[in-house]
């Protein structure tokens, strides 16, 4: 028989859950402002226009570009910065495009940021405080409704709905006047902006510069307008003022002097842009081809179960998969083929496709759940004569001893790139995964560029090289690894990796949790 305290129990529970989320109001619906509202954008107009309908492309394969282009960006910035992210995690780097944010925001650019509502958990009140400003507009996608007041409480609320809260907004886009982007794995933290040299190229962006950017400034309004996206003031106790706008930019300067006396080598790093700014000779740099911006409906993650495929971003790149015929190589972070991701790679090395993968070794991966998702397949994939390499923990990283949720790991591969018989490349969020392909919303770019798929290729080629990867072989029908140490190639009977990390991974194997991954 029920308790008769059972109802009010659950009554005060909800209204602890409640938290302070309010009612939203009616969405105000904006759209990305024109290239030709600008000064810059006109520019790129001006220098796209000889190349009938191209869009402008160039790799940014290490974190000291990655940081520049945006910071660079910004400060071109005369009309619009529309920026859509997963991770925002605080540190030098995003304190540092921040400040440029806000004075972007100061001579008149209008700026929108959509971010994934997961990683709004601790940040409301400084999100809130940008907001303020007149021409920042923060909102979040798939908000939690309930139970926001508390880390315990938001973990509750997020059990409540599970089947909603789960799937979440993966996209990484950096539009500025709508006539550049940038594309990529790489979310904004200092994880993501590591100033050691690092030839495992822990991220790869895409500039993109001309039509591309419009395409993107499509998908960005697609999310900003969706009824999935939320004002971030619809979950703040009360409305920041200036005042409170005022108090975060002298915290943000004060915390900037610090770091530029603590922190002077990091610092003189990242602010380099300053002084020596690069985004000029990049755009004499640029490969000129014919592209497809691709993108997940937001719609996606309403689903009841697995979305519709037209809905998918694997949709629209399945005539270039299927058109494969020479050469296939796969750069993806975490990898979770399934059943029919399997079949599709398996095929394709069947039919005389040479098929590579480039993911985490057990001991670099910062999940080690998806390895656990991951190792099953190993052997078949083998069997067919799939080419794996693993990617290890370089010497001297730091070795972690807890499961991280997110890129914490010097050596860890975060990367997502395809490269599709050495003419074209697809970058962008996606993981070869479930969650990439069912749950998470994604958005990249494919190019049809030779030139540029050989450069993501010989990156590729990089992070294969024996020194720096495991490469998976059968011997005798079981599993071994080949790699190399002092210039020695050697052979390992034991998979790499500690004892807790082999626990991740066997138990997100044992309770069945692939298709979550």
């Amino acid at each position: 028989m029920r308790s008769p305290c059972t109802l009010p129990l659950l009554l005060s529970l909800l209204f602890v859950l409640s938290g302070c989320a309010s009612i939203s109001q009616p969405r105000e619906v904006t759209q990305a402002l024109p290239a030709s509202d600008s000064a810059f954008g006109r520019s790129v107009q001006r220098q796209a226009a000889s190349y009938e309908g191209r869009s402008g492309f160039r790799l940014l394969p290490n974190s000291n570009e990655a940081f520049r282009a945006r910071a660079e960006l910004i400060r071109n910035a005369q009309s619009s910065i529309d920026l859509q992210y997963y991770i925002v995690h605080d540190g030098l780097s995003t304190r540092a495009l921040v400040h440029e944010l806000l004075q972007a925001a100061d001579r008149g650019v209008r700026i929108r940021i959509l971010l994934d509502d997961t990683n709004s958990d601790d940040l409301e009140d400084k999100m809130g405080a940008l907001n303020a400003h007149p021409n920042i507009h923060i909102r979040v996608f798939n908000p939690l409704q309930l139970g926001r007041s508390t880390g315990v409480t938001r973990a509750v609320g997020r059990l409540f709905n599970l089947r909603l809260q789960h799937r979440r907004m993966h996209n990484k886009l950096w539009l500025v006047d709508n006539s550049m982007a940038i594309v990529g794995g790489r979310n904004l933290g200092d994880e993501y902006f590591d100033a050691k040299p690092n030839l495992n190229f822990t991220d790869i962006d895409l500039l993109g510069v001309g039509p591309v950017a419009e395409q993107l400034g499509h998908s960005f309004d697609q999310y900003w307008n969706s009824a999935l996206s939320q004002p971030i003031e619809d979950f703040l106790w009360r409305k920041p003022d200036a005042d409170d706008l005022q108090a975060s930019r002298q915290r943000l300067e004060a915390s900037l002097v610090e770091a530029r006396i603590k922190h002077k080598d990091l610092y003189d790093r990242l602010m380099a842009y300053q002084t020596n700014p690069r985004l000029g000779v990049w755009r004499n740099e640029l490969i000129w081809a014919h592209n497809q911006a691709v993108w997940d409906a937001p719609s996606k993650v309403l689903a009841r179960d697995e979305p519709d495929p037209q809905l998918l971003l694997t949709r629209q790149l399945l005539p270039d998969l299927n058109a494969v015929q020479h050469e296939l190589i796969l750069i993806s972070a975490y990898f979770v083929p399934g059943e029919t991701g399997l079949v599709y790679l398996t095929s394709q090395a069947d039919a005389g496709v040479s098929v590579k993968l480039l993911t985490n070794s057990l001991e670099a991966t910062d999940v080690p759940a998806v390895h656990g998702g991951y190792a099953p397949y190993r052997k078949a994939l083998l069997e067919h004569g799939v080419q794996l390499y693993e990617l290890r923990r370089q010497p001297g990283a730091p070795r972690p001893r807890t499961l991280s949720l997110h890129g914490s790991s010097d050596s860890s591969l975060h990367s997502k790139a395809i490269i599709l018989d050495r003419r074209k490349t697809f970058i962008g969020s996606f993981n070869f995964d479930p969650r990439s392909v069912l749950w998470n919303t994604e958005v990249g770019v494919l190019v049809d560029s030779p030139e540029l798929a050989e450069y993501t290729r010989y990156l590729a080629a990089q992070g294969m090289a024996p020194a720096l990867s495991y490469q998976p072989q059968l011997s005798d029908g079981k599993l071994v690894w080949v790699t190399e140490d002092n210039h020695q190639l050697h052979t390992l009977t034991t998979e790499p990796g500690g004892l807790w990390r082999r626990f991740n991974a066997w138990i997100s194997k044992a309770v069945g949790l692939e298709r979550m991954l």
